[in-house]
């Protein structure tokens, strides 16, 4: 595999080579194929493939009806468009009923960069954790993309893949467990322990790196499931390191940090800080730029991880 792959390419390949080997998948999309990629899908089985147009809820509800006739559907379009605008359609036609539907919703956070705030989802983790029944991964790299796709088609019910936007370096080898549920450590430590996910995992790593240059020993965790959440793994990471940061592409507001503090409260005494967005909606501008203005860098990591063990 390549070194770097945008997420949602590696979201289209899988999307083909799971069709291969399952012939109940089929993939729905809302005019958005050449953007999510489901059109590598569409290409190869175009008698599979579905285009709602700009007709989200109905997609949905559509998704909704092809799981109950025993096919494995595979929903896509933009994270906001997905998580909210169909929201009552995934609420009440398919987490409700615990239909077995997927949701493969790419372009989340602020990585969409120039679309602007009114296309970055800052807060589809937080509607969609909120649902019952629903399960939430967040990969970190093309290959976790992958895995996440095929595990998304082995759990029984809604499943909620949260696919970005640029290219990634990968982080993560074919070998490397990925079992939903569960928190992967990817650099041991002994000083703070950092929960990332998503594109925040990279940023992580690099500043794991900078910290330890300074004597510090920073755990690095890939939180690629944020529902349900590896609770045992926060608790004996706060045991071991006395300290907790997460950070997340996302609001700080019912996400991972959430997840975490939620785990944290009355079962720990460690140091804990949420980094993310503020209550804040993006804005236009590179991605990059967006990260640093946001304070998602190593750089901005590594200073938390300093401001939290003072």
């Amino acid at each position: 595999m390549p070194e770097s792959k945008s997420l949602r390419a590696a979201y289209g390949e899988a999307l083909v080579e799971l069709g291969a080997k399952n012939d109940k998948v089929v993939v729905l999309d809302a005019d958005l194929a050449h953007a999510t990629m489901t059109s590598m899908f569409e290409s190869a089985y175009p008698d599979r493939f579905y285009n709602f147009g700009l007709a989200e809820a109905n997609m949905m509800c559509a998704a909704a009806g092809f799981a109950h006739s025993g096919l494995l559907p595979f929903a896509s379009t933009f994270a906001l468009f997905g998580t909210g605008r169909a929201y009552e359609q995934i609420r009440n036609s398919i987490a409700y009923v615990n239909a077995n539907v997927k949701f493969g919703l790419s372009h989340s956070g602020l990585s969409v960069g120039e679309d602007g705030g009114s296309h970055q989802s800052v807060e589809d983790i937080a509607l969609m954790r909120v649902v019952p029944n629903m399960t939430i991964l967040v990969p970190c790299d093309p290959i976790e993309t992958r895995k996440a796709v095929f595990a998304a088609a082995l759990i029984d019910g809604p499943v909620y893949i949260r696919v970005a936007r640029p290219v990634v370096e990968k982080i993560t080898d074919p070998d490397t467990p990925f079992v939903p549920g569960t928190i992967l450590r990817l650099r041991e430590g002994s000083d703070i322990c950092i929960l990332a996910t998503g594109l925040m995992v990279r940023e992580a790593l690099k500043a794991a790196d900078s910290l330890a240059v300074e004597g510090i020993r920073a755990e690095v965790a890939d939180v690629h499931t944020i529902k349900p959440f590896d609770a045992d793994y926060v608790l004996s990471a706060a045991e071991r390191c006395g300290a907790i940061l997460t950070v997340e592409e996302h609001s700080v507001i019912g996400g991972l940090g959430s997840a975490a503090a939620e785990v944290l409260a009355g079962n720990s005494a460690a140091r804990f800080r949420r980094l993310g967005i503020r209550d804040k909606f993006g804005y236009s501008g590179r991605p990059a730029d967006l990260f640093e203005a946001f304070g998602l860098t190593a750089g901005h990591i590594a200073r938390e991880c300093r401001a939290l063990l003072g």
